[in-house]
This record gives structure tokens, sequence and C-alpha cells, in this order.
């Protein structure tokens, strides 16, 4: 087992099953898209260039999503907070994962790499 993975399964439920979904549901987005970990969380890369996190509030508990480039995002459900870069997408564990937004957000992010906006080595 990787040590990726017993980052998901040391959490407790509901946080455990909506993680996993979500990790699920980013890395179908793209196939250049790859897990890794840094900081002790899960990161996604495209292309070894960085793209999102997954993480828990240190408050609230709740999951959520961390736009490496969200200052380039634009949706009302993203939160910059004290961030000038980055942009996280809150979750509930409780609730229906809102899948098409996720996917529409995603997929806005990774189009930013995709077209050049943000540029990749190689």
């Amino acid at each position: 087992m990787r040590e990726i993975d017993n980052y998901y399964l040391n959490k407790e439920e509901p946080n455990k099953s909506c993680l996993l979904a979500l990790r699920s549901i980013i890395l179908a987005q793209d196939t250049n898209l790859t897990e890794t970990q840094k900081w002790g969380m899960p990161c996604f890369c495209f292309r070894k260039k960085m793209f999102c996190y997954l993480w828990t509030d240190k408050k609230t508990e709740e999951p959520y999503i961390l736009f490496v480039e969200g200052k380039y995002l634009d949706h009302p459900k993203l939160e910059a907070g004290e961030r000038s870069r980055m942009k996280v997408f809150r979750v509930s564990p409780n609730e229906d994962l809102p899948v098409e937004t996720i996917e529409a957000l995603l997929n806005s992010a990774l189009d930013l790499y995709r077209n050049g906006t943000i540029a990749i080595k190689g």
C-alpha cells in the first residue's frame, strides 16, 4: 500500500468516503493527471505541474479541493480567503457531491494548463 492511500484510509467517515470520491472524480478528468503527496496531503499534478490538492478544514473538518491556480477561476462557490493565488471549493461530506460543478471547475482549471495559460515544462 502506498503512503498516499493511508491518508484516505486513516480518515473518519463520512470524510473518508467523500475524499475517496473526490479523488476518483479528479483522476477521471484527464489521463495526464497523477496523484502524489506534498505537505502530508494528496496533490494532483497535470504533466508534473501542481494542479490541485485535497484537504480538510482545520476548524470544520470538512473536505475541500484547493485549486493551485484558482486566481484564474471565477465561480461563486470558490473562496480565496487570504490567498492571492489559490482558491478552495468546500464540500459537505454529509450531502450529495455536486459532481457537475466539481467536474466543471476541474475542467476549467485543467484548460489553463491545456491551453498554455499555465506554462508546463517539456
